[in-house]
């Protein structure tokens, strides 16, 4: 379905300029937007795949990763095509780099999304696999219906929303899982044709606006893996996002047009994995290496164990009801109310 894009301003020669995402593009007519799904038609911008699912799935919670966002509990995920950035690494570039015009998707409405969530047993539901700020106004309109239904609702992002868009839609976001991907503007230009500091100011935007974040850093041998970066990047999460903010350090793969680089040694992560705690971060994990030890949740008073994980779930729950330390009564950000409270790391 072909929809009106929101956010877009029209500009002379019938060009217009997209406000959805910080690659900001001026598109001219005829012509398509960075992210290959928005539209110059006669002066007017449109969403080419408002409506346009690829990728549907009944997840934990854990699998995105999110491990202090209603623990234990079933997310349903919904993905799309395109995206703004050209990770050269994406694992799934077979949806976020291909056109709109060759892919292999089905429509699905807000409502019927909705519905399915709910018919699913989820708690919530996220748009994730590709970037869900490109979806901008399926996501919206999902967004709104999901609060009403009583599903908390999850961004799985790259973080290069616009405030514009990101203060929009808020009021129906519970949760924003954002990628970091590195902690220097070199690697973003040459990696993924973005820059960083607009994924820094959404986040902590979205911090302000009173989302639930946590953070993910897939560490890239050569590219991304320097211990003062490392340092730089977990500094800077604890003075604008807080101590209690979940930081995921996970293991990367060879993949897509990064073959040529070894997986991450479980050194390094154990590496990242000091260095953030040193800088004074809470919860901090270690993912994509089964067994490490490392995807728990132990009390940072006196380390006691909390939430024992396994790969993606939940296999002890070891918190009150209020969310305290069964052991010595630190109360730990975990968000697990009803929707309308908030409780944010």
């Amino acid at each position: 379905m072909i929809k009106e894009a929101m956010l877009y301003e029209k500009l002379d020669d019938r060009k217009v300029h997209c406000k959805v995402c910080a690659q900001s593009c001026t598109i001219s007519l005829g012509k398509r937007g960075f992210c290959r799904v928005r539209e110059n038609r006669d002066g007017t911008l449109y969403t080419l795949n408002y409506n346009v699912v690829s990728s549907e799935a009944l997840d934990p919670i854990e699998k995105k990763p999110l491990y202090h966002f209603y623990p234990g509990s079933a997310v349903y995920s919904l993905g799309s095509i395109g995206c703004n950035f050209r990770c050269k690494h994406c694992q799934n570039w077979t949806i976020s780099q291909v056109g709109i015009d060759t892919s292999n998707a089905v429509e699905m409405s807000p409502e019927e999304a909705v519905s399915r969530a709910l018919q699913f047993g989820a708690r919530s539901i996220a748009w994730t696999y590709n970037e869900p700020t490109i979806w901008y106004e399926y996501t919206y309109d999902c967004a709104r219906l999901a609060k009403e239904a009583g599903l908390a609702t999850v961004y799985v992002t790259n973080g290069y929303i616009t405030p514009e868009a990101l203060e929009k839609i808020s009021p129906y976001l519970d949760a924003f899982r954002v990628d970091i991907k590195a902690f220097n503007d070199d690697f973003y230009r040459k990696v993924a044709s973005a820059r960083l500091e607009p994924v820094l100011e959404a986040t902590k935007l979205a911090r302000e606006l009173g989302m639930h974040i946590e953070v993910v850093n897939l560490i890239i041998p050569t590219h991304n893996d320097d211990p003062e970066e490392l340092r730089a990047m977990s500094r800077w999460i604890y003075e604008n996002l807080g101590t209690d903010t979940p930081v995921h350090f996970t293991r990367f793969h060879p993949y897509y047009q990064l073959t040529d680089v070894p997986p991450t040694p479980l050194e390094t992560l154990e590496m990242a994995y000091d260095i953030a705690k040193e800088e004074g971060l809470h919860y901090i994990y270690i993912g994509n290496v089964p067994g490490s030890g490392r995807e728990s949740t132990f009390c940072p008073q006196c380390n006691e164990l909390l939430i024992k994980r396994g790969m993606f779930d939940t296999e002890e729950y070891n918190l009150t009801e209020d969310m305290a330390c069964p052991q010595c009564g630190k109360q730990i950000c975990i968000f697990n109310e009803d929707i309308g409270d908030t409780k944010t790391c």
